[in-house]
């Protein structure tokens, strides 16, 4: 996320809005979304993904898709 989206580590927390607070615009969103997707070796649908707006949300929803795929236990 930091590097994506160029801001400090120390900025990222849980209850900060991609938007609102980390300064993401909607091409940044997409190119989380396909880091996460590599990252974590997974498949998201991309109009739920991009619908999720904290980093707390992001956390829960990466979650949820690893343990539908069998990524997490």
């Amino acid at each position: 996320m930091a590097r994506q989206l160029k801001v400090d580590m120390g900025k990222i927390k849980s209850e900060c809005e991609f938007a609102r607070d980390l300064g993401a615009e909607s091409i940044q969103s997409v190119e989380l979304v396909a880091a996460f997707e590599e990252e974590f070796d997974i498949d998201m649908d991309e109009d739920a993904a991009l619908s999720v707006k904290s980093v707390g949300g992001a956390v829960k929803f990466i979650s949820d898709v690893m343990k539908q795929q069998g990524k997490l236990s």
